[in-house]
C-alpha cells in the first residue's frame, strides 16, 4: 500500500505530461472504487436485517462505474472491525487506525482468518455505528468500497476515511493532475444547501470539507457544488444548523437502502 502510495506520488510528479497514463488509471479505477455515503445512509447499512442483492446494470446509476457496481449484501449482521491498510501506511493517529469495517459473513470472515496482522475483531451493528461517529467527529468521512475481486459487491468495506490518510482520495487527487474526469471516488449523490438567514458566516463548515468543496475568505461563504462529493460533515458540523443535504438530480443517485430496496433489487 505504501509503495504504491509513494509510486503514485512519484508518476504524478514527474510523469504529469504523460497524458496516456490517465487511460492506466482509468483501468484500476473502474475495477476498484469507493461510493461516499452521508451519514444518514451508513446508518441505514448498519441497521439492515436483511440480505439484499442487486446485481443489475441498472445500479450504474447509483455506482457509476464499468465493471464494479453491484449492491450485495449478505448476512449484514455479521459485522468485523480491522486496522485501516491505507492509515497505516500513511502514518494516521493511533486512535483512528481499527476503522475498516466489513459488512456481511463472507468478507468478514476472510478478516477473521486471513488478515491477522490488521487485528480483526467481531463487532455488533451499535458497535460499528459508535466507531463511525467518533471518526466523524474527528473529520472522517464514508466510503462503501466496491472491486471486481470481490464481485463487485458494495460494502465489502465500510471505510471511515480522511483527506490526508485515505489512498483512495489521494489518488483521485494525483489522478485528476492527468485528467480533471478521472476519480476512484463516486460523489453521495447529495449536495449541500445553505440558508444564509441563519449562517453566522463562523467558517466552521471551510475547516471540515474534506474535498475543498467549502471555502470562507474574508467572511464571505463560497460553495462549488462540482466539488462537493456529499459527504454530509458540513452539515453535522454547522453550529447554527444553517446548511442541509438536498438529492442533487445531476448527480449519482445515493447509496440509499431504501431506494435500492424499492428500484433496484433483483426479482425473484
Amino acid at each position: 500500500m505504501k509503495t504504491a502510495l509513494l509510486a503514485g506520488r512519484f508518476i504524478a510528479r514527474y510523469f504529469s505530461w504523460a497524458k496516456p497514463l490517465g487511460r492506466v488509471w482509468r483501468f484500476v479505477f473502474e475495477r476498484y472504487h469507493g461510493k461516499v455515503l452521508s451519514m444518514k445512509d451508513t446508518e441505514k447499512i448498519l441497521a439492515v436485517q436483511q440480505d439484499i442483492l442487486a446485481t443489475s446494470e441498472r445500479n450504474r446509476s447509483i455506482v457509476p462505474f464499468k465493471y464494479a457496481y453491484k449492491i450485495i449484501l449478505r448476512d449484514p449482521e455479521y459485522i468485523v472491525v480491522m486496522d485501516c491498510p491505507c492509515k497505516k501506511a500513511t502514518g494516521a493517529p493511533t486512535d483512528t487506525i481499527n476503522s475498516c469495517i466489513a459488512v456481511g459473513r463472507e468478507i468478514g470472515q476472510f478478516w477473521l482468518d486471513n488478515c491477522k496482522k490488521y487485528n480483526p475483531k467481531r463487532i455488533s451493528q451499535a458497535d460499528a455505528l459508535e466507531i463511525i461517529k467518533r471518526l466523524r467527529d474527528k473529520g472522517h468521512m464514508n466510503q462503501a468500497f466496491f472491486k471486481v475481486a470481490t464481485g463487485g459487491s458494495s460494502v465489502g468495506v465500510l471505510c471511515n476515511c480522511h483527506p490526508d490518510t485515505c489512498v483512495s482520495l489521494i489518488a483521485s487527487r494525483i489522478t485528476q493532475q492527468f485528467d480533471r474526469n478521472i476519480s476512484q471516488v463516486a460523489e453521495s449523490g447529495y449536495s449541500v444547501s445553505r440558508n444564509p438567514d441563519v449562517c453566522k458566516d463562523c467558517g466552521t463548515c471551510a475547516k471540515v470539507c474534506p474535498f475543498g468543496a467549502v471555502m470562507h475568505e474574508r467572511g464571505m461563504y463560497t460553495y462549488r457544488r462540482a466539488a462537493c462529493m456529499g459527504c454530509g460533515l458540513c452539515v453535522e458540523n454547522c453550529p447554527e444548523g444553517a446548511l442541509s443535504l438536498y438529492l442533487d438530480p445531476e448527480k449519482p443517485l445515493p447509496l440509499d437502502l431504501d431506494l435500492v430496496k424499492e428500484r433496484f433489487v433483483d426479482l425473484r
